[in-house]
Order: structure tokens, then C-alpha cells, then sequence
């Protein structure tokens, strides 16, 4: 039996910059072995850690288009949707969909990293 999950793994091309977004987004630290720079991991949240994997000729994923998909997104719980939205634009997020001015029924909204994968601030 599986015991845990022990990453989720962010295909990139710029590992340290995408690791340093995610704990500075989620209040982690980056966690690199000096031998190896393409892959670098963020710890020290509640959660699963990230890690950040450099691969040779990486696209962004489109959303909502699918000429390249997603293919995953991470969801965050927020207490406070436009104050954590604040902060992720500051440190290099992109807004894709302010989804809850879309719809009033949704409690989120989607972005993109620095390094184009899709995740939502979800306020619970």
C-alpha cells in the first residue's frame, strides 16, 4: 500500500524560479541539492511538498484552450480571496479567470504561475 504522496512534480524550464514563487505564494522554503538544478523542491507548508522539474523545450500549458493542456492544476484554501490574490499577482501570478465575478455561485479564481500552470485561489 501507498503510504503517502511524497511530491507533486512542475514540468518547467526555469526550476529555482518556479520553486521560489511557490514558497514564497505558500510560505515554504526551497529545498535544492547542489548537484542537481533541475529539480527543486518546496517545503515547510501544510501539504504535500512541490517540486520543480526543468525539461528541455517546455511549453506553457494554455488555458482554456487545449493546444496544450493543463494537464493538472493546484487548488489553495484562502481565507482572504482578494488579499492572497494580491500577493500572488505581486510575486508574478497571472490572473486567467476572476471566476467568482463570473459566476456567483464560485468561491474561486484562476491563475497561472511564472511558469504558465494553471491554479485557483479557492476561499473557504
Amino acid at each position: 500500500m501507498i503510504r503517502k504522496l511524497q511530491a507533486v512534480a512542475l514540468d518547467c524550464d526555469d526550476p529555482a524560479r518556479l520553486a521560489q514563487f511557490y514558497a514564497e505564494l505558500l510560505g515554504g522554503r526551497v529545498v535544492a541539492d547542489p548537484e542537481d538544478s533541475d529539480w527543486i523542491e518546496v517545503h515547510g507548508f501544510e501539504g504535500t511538498p512541490l517540486a520543480c522539474q526543468r525539461v528541455d523545450g517546455y511549453q506553457r500549458p494554455e488555458w482554456p484552450g487545449q493546444q496544450r493542456p493543463q494537464q493538472l492544476h493546484l487548488d489553495f484554501d484562502v481565507d482572504d480571496l482578494d488579499g492572497e490574490e494580491k500577493r500572488a499577482l505581486a510575486l508574478g501570478a497571472t490572473v486567467l479567470e476572476r471566476t467568482d465575478q463570473l459566476r456567483p455561485e464560485a468561491n474561486w479564481r484562476v491563475y497561472a504561475d511564472p511558469a504558465g500552470h494553471p491554479f485557483c485561489l479557492c476561499f473557504h
